[in-house]
């Protein structure tokens, strides 16, 4: 684990401008810097960054967040990831955490196969452009494939010379340990003697999403019957196949802004597509799909477009483990190249703009194309069908989420209609199998006179005083995020000649009170937290909070602090007179903020009160009841008044 000591060296370094503008081409306006935003596509610029505050938020699709969210969002890096990131940046050298002697020698082999392999990548890479085998074979094999120089040397590609030990020895003479190097699998053990597993073999690097080199493929050149066109790494402490899909370094970007994967077989198809402008599209080595890789591709986009060969073989490979990617939540279509094509030969027969176009209209739904396949196979019989129909709703049950329910049934109604069955029956077949699905995993949690319903009751229709209701609890949640904005904002300014704002602030809103003035928690814990802090000698800011390890807190503050609208500095040369700012009056703002927080307790007590004397049984309590609204509405009165606010009966 990273230290804290180490975390927050990274969080004071940041500087979110020069990180931003690493990706974002930025222009200063004002306080602010303004761009392109990298999440959509716009013309108009609606990406702003705010220095002062270190967010950034586009006003186009709604993104805000910090430095180190900016990375998780635009990257797809883990939070892990992105702190080891920002410390190579800054040349910061982290310090972990005491961990157990096991953690640590994984940790020290994980780092010992990462350089190996990028020694290994470097030697490849020198021996395809750099040697006379290089060049005359591999080279020139991978240029009569259509890849350019630039291509190939953006995915990294070598080469292996076919001699029996070059990288071993190699790799022997910088000090490499021999255990080490078998576990990559880049050489094996032959008579006691390490000898290269890629002799004569072109190299496809395979890269996480940091850019480091997990493992390599590793693609023969000559024809040769008894060796196999392709050698993989073996799995190892940094190589998991299963959680792996090769082209997601380079793709992850392009999906995120396309907001669809291509999904292929091969590595080739992966760089072709690339080198034709395609660029949102991974490969999966012609495996079925892991859960792994779909929350991998989920992490850019619910949306997946399968590309495979057009054969039976194809066909077959294609719908392997996608009822998996459907129970993910993924949106999944298909794509068969004509047979005896692939991707790879197919863009360079068609040319990239006649390739995306036959993806768009050759797009074929999943679960209906899988039904129009298994009803081909069942012909007329009965009882085939019968098995298809159970299949298919095995695979509907699959979108169970209940925000998916439109879409469950949706495809409901389609199927039904394609199997000539009655829809209500389709559909109870379908609650059946997800009500037994849950049933199962409830019941390993609890007893059996408790397990949980499949399927919810149908909401209720709002009534018409609905949407004034929400209107009503958003400006409560504006009027309580004030609170904590005044604090964390205006804080550690003078309120008067013995008072910080804190004191002040803090002194009106007593702790035992604040979970009745505020219904947002996370607001209540961001109080009780800048609180404590205090009171320990501590000076808060929002720094502090925008990298709150709780991320229920960060994501609040983000919220709260987000990138307001600026005074034009031009407005001086049309206005005459200075224009005060929320810098000049955050007095005034915070007893406002005060005010509405004491007066919405005073009308919350006065309903209660109004409840208590409906339920007055005696004329005794009634007058009490009656005094009491008295006196609350005087007191209403008042705060009205303070707050320059009018009450309508």
């Amino acid at each position: 684990m990273i230290s804290q000591e180490s975390i927050q060296e990274i969080q004071r370094r940041i500087d979110i401008i020069d990180i931003i503008g690493t990706f974002v081409k930025l222009k200063k306006r004002g306080a602010n810097y303004l761009g392109n935003c990298p999440f959509h596509n716009e013309k108009t610029p609606s990406f702003t960054v705010s220095p002062s505050k270190e967010i950034y938020k586009c006003f186009g699709c709604g993104k805000s967040g910090n430095t180190i969210g900016f990375l998780m969002d635009h990257e797809k890096y883990s939070y892990v990831e992105t702190l080891r990131w920002l410390a190579e940046r800054y040349n910061i050298d982290l310090k972990e955490t005491e961990t157990s002697p096991e953690f640590k020698a994984l940790q020290h082999t994980a780092d010992s196969l990462f350089a190996i392999n990028h020694f290994a990548r470097d030697f490849f890479t020198n021996t395809l452009f750099n040697s006379d085998e290089g060049t005359d074979i591999a080279l020139s094999y991978l240029r009569e494939r259509g890849f350019r120089e630039e291509t190939i040397k953006k995915f990294q590609l070598g080469f292996n010379p076919s001699s029996k030990n070059e990288f071993a020895n190699t790799a022997i003479s910088h000090q490499f340990n021999k255990e080490l190097l078998l576990k990559t699998g880049i050489v094996v053990n032959r008579d006691d003697k390490l000898t290269d597993n890629y002799r004569g073999r072109i190299i496809f690097p395979i890269h996480n999403l940091s850019g480091k080199i997990l493992g390599f493929g590793a693609r023969v050149i000559k024809s040769n019957d008894r060796a196999p066109k392709y050698i993989n790494t073996p799995e190892n402490e940094i190589y998991v196949k299963s959680k792996l899909l090769y082209g997601s370094y380079f793709a992850r970007t392009a999906i995120d802004k396309a907001n669809e994967c291509l999904l292929v077989e091969g590595y080739t198809d992966v760089i072709s597509l690339h080198q034709a402008g395609i660029e949102n599209v991974v490969a999966s080595g012609g495996t079925s799909l892991t859960t792994d890789q779909i929350r991998l591709i989920k992490k850019y986009t619910h949306n997946l477009t399968i590309v495979y060969d057009g054969d039976n073989a194809g066909i077959k490979a294609a719908l392997r483990g996608l009822d998996l990617a459907v129970e993910e939540g993924l949106n999944v279509n298909l794509v068969l190249i004509p047979d005896k094509e692939d991707p790879d030969s197919f863009v360079n027969k068609i040319g990239a703009a006649a390739f995306t176009d036959f993806i768009k209209k050759q797009k074929k739904d999943f679960i209906l194309f899988q039904l129009e396949i298994a009803l081909k196979e069942s012909e007329d019989d009965s009882t085939k069908k019968s098995a298809v129909v159970n299949q298919i709703a095995e695979t509907i049950s699959k979108i169970n989420k209940t925000e998916d329910f439109t879409r469950r049934q949706d495809y409901i109604k389609k199927v039904s209609e394609i199997l000539k069955v009655e829809e209500s029956g389709f559909n109870a077949l379908v609650n059946k199998l997800i009500r037994e699905k849950i049933n199962k995993q409830d019941a390993r949690f609890f007893p059996p006179n408790n397990v949980s319903q499949a399927i919810p009751e149908p909401n209720q229709t709002e009534n018409e005083n609905t949407g004034a209701y929400h209107e009503l609890i958003q400006k409560d949640e504006l009027h309580e995020q004030a609170v904590v904005r005044n604090l964390i904002e205006f804080g550690l300014k003078e309120w008067d000649e013995n008072l910080k704002v804190a004191d002040y602030l803090l002194s009106q809103i007593d702790e035992s009170d604040l979970s009745e003035l505020l219904d947002n928690k996370t607001l209540v814990d961001i109080i009780n937290i800048y609180r404590d802090w205090y009171r320990k000698g501590k000076e808060p800011t929002e720094k502090n909070f925008l990298y709150h390890e709780n991320n229920e807190i960060k994501n609040l503050i983000i919220k709260i602090m987000d990138v307001q609208t600026e005074i034009s500095p031009r407005w001086k040369d049309h206005y005459e007179g200075y224009i005060a700012t929320r810098e000049d009056l955050y007095k005034e703002e915070i007893i406002s903020t005060l005010t509405y927080l004491q007066l919405r307790k005073v009308k919350r007590l006065i309903a209660d009160n109004q409840a208590e004397l409906e339920k007055a049984s005696n004329p005794e309590e009634q007058l009490i009841c009656i005094e009491t609204h008295q006196h609350l509405k005087l007191l209403e009165i008042e705060l009205t008044k303070r707050a320059g606010t009018v009450i309508y009966k």
